[in-house]
């Protein structure tokens, strides 16, 4: 059974009703992971590297996340279709990929842009990867910031 994940606890109880017992719908309650807010964490001298650390209030989030993907299948990253979404996705990825490689799981990024019947369970049928390009974008943005 394919894991969800979307941001917001509202659009997944939404969600979970389109899809159906067939999935299991969870919420990422919007970004997970962080620079911390200390010298160093871009490394300006070693090509901007970042270190990153999953925020706390957000670390029952990922454990919830990972729990459900004990049993399931395949990750299916549903966040919001604009570049924050797309980092939000990128950021679920790589805090999960202790859990991921594991078990050699499926992971997916599907976008849509209304939360309707039609709209989920058509971008259910049109899975896609996380567009890095965007994803260095928001890198480059949050380097800055």
């Amino acid at each position: 059974m394919p894991v969800v994940v979307v941001e917001s606890p509202a659009k997944a109880k939404t969600i979970n009703k389109y899809l159906g017992s067939n999935y299991t719908v969870l919420a990422s309650y919007g970004h997970v992971r962080d620079l911390p807010p200390k010298d160093g964490s871009v490394d300006t001298e070693n090509d901007f590297a970042m270190t990153w650390e999953v925020a706390a209030d957000s670390r029952k989030h990922i454990k919830a996340i990972t729990e459900a993907l004990k049993t399931d299948d395949e990750l299916i990253l549903a966040t919001d279709p604009d570049r924050e979404g797309e980092a939000i996705s990128w950021h679920l990825q790589e805090a999960l990929a202790g859990s991921l490689k594991r078990k050699g799981m499926k992971v997916s990024r599907v976008t849509f842009n209304a939360i309707t019947k039609s709209a989920v369970t058509g971008a259910m049928k049109n899975p896609r990867q996380v567009d890095v390009p965007l994803v260095g974008a928001h890198l480059a943005r949050r380097a800055l910031v």
